[in-house]
């Protein structure tokens, strides 16, 4: 019989324990693949949401709160900012474009988005059906936002207040699905575009006109420098950068994953050191067997080779079955 079939037979011989041994190695491969591929793609949505954006302009508060809310739409806004005023920052001569956001309503838990029409250039948004809004109440759906809902073209829905099920609805104000867009891979899939007249009729027993945030490009690098710092200097504005901001919550991502993939490391030396006393005792048990290869001429080098390929083809095996459950 050659090496290989021995090996075989010898792992069909304790179905138990090469079981136990190749699925533990296996969850620590897994866990492992798992973390690296999280970590991967999140930093890769995270950079391809944020690429087309600058800086961000809002209310006072948290820059980290003002990134989440404006540009990944995870959090809720630090507040509205006067119309006045992001007209001076759209005119500043630093400024290429500014996009405007008005938020604060929803439709079962997709955000409404105020904005005008360069938004979906900034994610290269195509549509899938439908046109642009044309007219106040006219509503664009992302595509897993249409998906998900299962509004389709000439539907109507009410928007409610807030991010969660249950708020004020605002029945006299109904929106008209007007486009839906195709999947674009970012977060303009699960977003509910419309114009910020539109947001501005809702409230508008609101009094004056505001917004939430305007996201800017830059229209030369050396805005870099000295845009921020102007608006900081406004007592109601903050700047914040995407850029920065982004690295920040990936590095506090990177702790957590830090501290799984430590404890898939020990997975894995655990499942190591249950080959290693497998192999050790399944020498004790076939001491009988590899003296009667010795006799029947087997080399100690064989011998060797033969325990060494067991440990070899159980390693295999775990970690084919580990990268196969973590890619699954």
């Amino acid at each position: 019989m050659s090496s290989i079939g021995l090996v075989f037979a010898y792992l069909r011989n304790r179905p138990l324990a090469t079981l136990m041994n190749v699925l533990l190695l296996a969850l620590g491969v897994a866990t492992i693949a798992v973390l690296l591929l999280f970590a991967a793609q999140a930093e890769q949505k995270l950079r391809r949401d944020s690429r087309a954006i600058d800086l961000v302009v809002g209310a006072k508060g948290s820059p980290m709160q003002l990134v989440l809310s404006s540009i990944y739409h995870l959090d809720v806004p630090t507040g509205n900012i006067p119309l006045a005023q992001a007209d001076l920052i759209k005119a500043d001569p630093m400024v290429k474009r500014a996009i405007p956001l008005a938020l604060g309503d929803s439709y079962r838990g997709f955000r409404i988005v105020g904005t005008t029409t360069a938004f979906a250039d900034l994610y290269g948004a195509k549509f899938f059906a439908g046109q642009m809004w044309k007219s106040p109440l006219e509503a664009v759906l992302g595509a897993q936002a249409a998906r998900d809902t299962g509004l389709k073209l000439g539907a109507s829905f009410v928007g409610s207040h807030g991010m969660t099920r249950g708020g004020q609805a605002h029945d006299d104000a109904p929106y008209k699905v007007v486009g839906i867009l195709t999947s674009t891979g970012t977060v303009a899939d699960r977003l509910i575009f419309t114009s910020v007249e539109s947001i501005w009729k809702t409230h508008e027993e609101h009094e004056g006109q505001e917004i939430t945030a305007l996201l800017i490009q830059y229209s030369t690098p050396l805005a870099a420098m000295s845009m921020p710092r102007k608006v900081n200097s406004q007592s109601a504005l903050q700047a914040a950068s995407p850029a920065y901001e982004t690295a920040r919550l990936l590095s506090m991502l990177g702790i957590g994953i830090d501290a799984l993939r430590a404890f898939a490391l020990v997975l894995i030396l655990s499942a190591g050191l249950g080959v290693f006393i497998a192999l050790s005792s399944a020498l004790e048990e076939r001491r009988h067997d590899l003296a009667l290869l010795r006799i029947l001429g087997a080399s100690p080098g064989r011998l060797f080779r033969l325990v060494i390929l067991e440990g070899v083809t159980l390693t295999a095996a775990g970690v084919i079955l580990g990268l196969l459950l973590g890619h699954l």
